[in-house]
């Protein structure tokens, strides 16, 4: 039998739930003005310690905090953390106003199913991410009057008893812990102990100072440690709720524990723990290229978005995306790859940090004779064709920089989606997220097969000409694992956080982006005023218009928008 490691010593943590046993009942009894109040106060924290936070996850990661890399620590960090804030903000006001949590304009039904819009939600949304929308599905069967109704319970006469939760970090982007501890508050309404990830517990200093009025107040406690301290917490007797973002095995070494007995435990269905437990968990997530009437431009731009979905923070995300599936047959194919190799060759250097990278990216090189290794870091592998349904590359998430590519058959758009479809729902492991690229036109002339191909998809976020980890950053869509996951058979996990207008029954979040940036999306079907996202790896001004952007989400003022225009158009 594998015991589990032995801790030290747990009085600071035995302290931490003490302490927020004895203060959960206040925060359950805060009203919704001191409530808001709060997330107003905490604004101006996150402004002040965003070049902080940003220089030392550069530095983490292995580059400066003025090198092009540090933009990704600036969307990730600072502004998700003031853009989902101000969603919340959002919502909790027009509560505090009488009225319902989301506009009832913005719920409605298609085919059977209720949909509701859910992004852009305010007139700044439609100015800074023009083109870019959200809605969320719900389950089917779910009625219109229940979407309405059942929003936003928390502050609706609807608030529990105290509840302490426990939140597993992760240690791979910034904004996980704290994005998760404001769903835990303001969501669920529970008081928060976050243990740190080892990983990046250097930043425990910087979210302790953001929710410095909530630690005051006994509210939110935070923990370093690693896996023993992570195991006496989940089965300490003070801890009501659990909530872990990581890898089914994180999962299951809780619930089933690490020892000869794990695997009869599962059989048996006999949890080493029965707390409410909700999880984010990753997998093996698809982009998926529809064949159509694509442009040199069109080739170039969309490489830049593959590329982006896989070189962003090394690959180190839980939907960076994995396996490329595109038309065997489609004589765009090989152009796309030849754009692909060029942007991968071309990106500056940067290394892939996260513990057992290496091995893993050494891996997979070797268990392909045709890998190509490309750019001067060696740390970006490709795998031009996966052929065989046995290939660990189909099975096993990397998390890091490899990306390998899958050719099916499908003689027009409608055959290769249905292909697609299937081979994503049933051959890859793991339904938090995929990407789904289709040009304009071929949407128009192949509207029902786009349509089901949507509809069918069993991912929680799904994004259209939009990689689906956007739907992380926006606060008011649902972060989670498409529903059906059982604590037998995690996956990708169970729950949604983030969801700002705090619906349930939520199915998945279907995120849409212009195929094109502006002007060139006049040409291609997909008008907007958006140029090249600032997200995109080959962005060149894309640190300085982040750094703008969360200036301005910080402290809204529009005197800030030129300089955030100007230096979005210089991308």
């Amino acid at each position: 039998m594998n015991a589990a490691p032995a801790v030290p010593d747990t009085t600071a943590l035995d302290r931490a739930v003490a302490d927020l046993r004895e203060h959960a009942a206040s925060w359950t009894g805060t009203a919704l003005a001191e409530r808001i109040d709060l997330l107003e106060r905490m604004l101006p924290r996150i402004a002040d310690g965003a070049r902080a936070t940003v220089a030392d996850a550069a530095r983490a990661k292995g580059y400066d905090a003025t090198s092009p890399w540090a933009a990704e620590d600036w969307i990730t960090a600072p502004w998700a953390l003031a853009q989902t804030v101000t969603a919340y903000l959002h919502v909790l006001r027009r509560i505090a106003a009488g009225h319902d949590p989301i506009d009832a304009r913005a719920v409605r039904s298609r085919d059977g199913r209720t949909i509701v819009d859910v992004f852009p939600a305010t007139g700044t949304d439609r100015l800074l991410l023009n083109g870019f929308t959200a809605e969320v599905w719900t389950l089917p069967g779910t009625t219109r009057e229940q979407v309405l109704a059942r929003a936003a319970r928390e502050y609706r006469g609807a608030a529990g008893d105290p509840v302490v939760a426990l939140v597993l970090g992760a240690g791979n982007v910034a904004a996980i812990t704290p994005l998760d501890i404001l769903h835990k508050l303001y969501a669920d309404g529970q008081v928060v102990l976050a243990k740190m990830n080892p990983v990046n517990a250097y930043l425990r200093p910087h979210f302790e100072k953001v929710f410095a009025e909530f630690v005051d107040r006994g509210w939110v406690r935070f923990a370093d440690g690693g896996a023993a301290e992570g195991a006496y917490l989940t089965t300490h007797d003070g801890i009501d709720t659990l909530h872990v973002t990581g890898s089914d095995r994180t999962h299951d070494a809780i619930v089933w524990g690490t020892d000869d007995q794990a695997e009869q435990r599962r059989r048996d269905d006999t949890p080493l723990t029965t707390k409410p437990f909700t999880s984010e968990l990753g997998g093996v997530s698809p982009c998926i290229v529809t064949p159509g009437p694509w442009s040199a431009a069109d080739f170039r731009f969309q490489a830049e978005h593959v590329v982006t979905s896989k070189m962003n923070n090394s690959g180190h995300n839980c939907v960076a995306s994995q396996i490329l599936v595109v038309p065997r047959d489609w004589d765009g194919t090989e152009r796309l790859l030849a754009e692909i190799r060029r942007v991968l060759r071309e990106l500056p250097p940067r290394s892939d940090y996260y513990p057992g990278a290496g091995d893993r990216l050494g891996a997979v090189a070797a268990a392909h004779a045709d890998a190509e290794v490309l750019g001067a870091d060696g740390c970006r592998v490709l795998v031009p064709e996966i052929e065989g349904m046995d290939d660990p590359m189909l099975h096993d998430e990397v998390f890091a920089s490899a990306l390998g590519v899958v050719r099916l058959p499908g003689a027009d758009p409608a055959a290769f989606l249905r292909a697609a479809t299937e081979f994503a729902n049933d051959r890859l492991p793991g339904t938090l997220g995929a990407t789904l690229l289709v040009h304009p036109r071929t949407e128009r002339t192949h509207r029902a097969a786009v349509d089901e191909a949507v509809a069918a998809l069993r991912y929680g976020t799904l994004g259209v000409n939009c990689w689906s980890a956007f739907g992380f950053l926006l606060g008011y869509t649902p972060w989670g694992a498409f529903p059906g996951h059982t604590r037998q058979d995690i996956g990708s996990g169970t729950g949604f956080v983030h969801n700002a207008f705090q619906l349930e029954d939520v199915e998945k979040t279907v995120l849409r982006a212009p195929f094109a940036p502006a002007p060139r999306g006049l040409f291609t079907g997909s008008p907007s005023l958006s140029p090249r996202p600032p997200y995109f790896v080959t962005n060149r001004t894309a640190r300085t218009t982040l750094e703008r952007l969360t200036d301005f989400t910080t402290a809204p003022r529009l005197t800030k928008l030129p300089g955030i225009f100007a230096s979005a158009l210089r991308g």
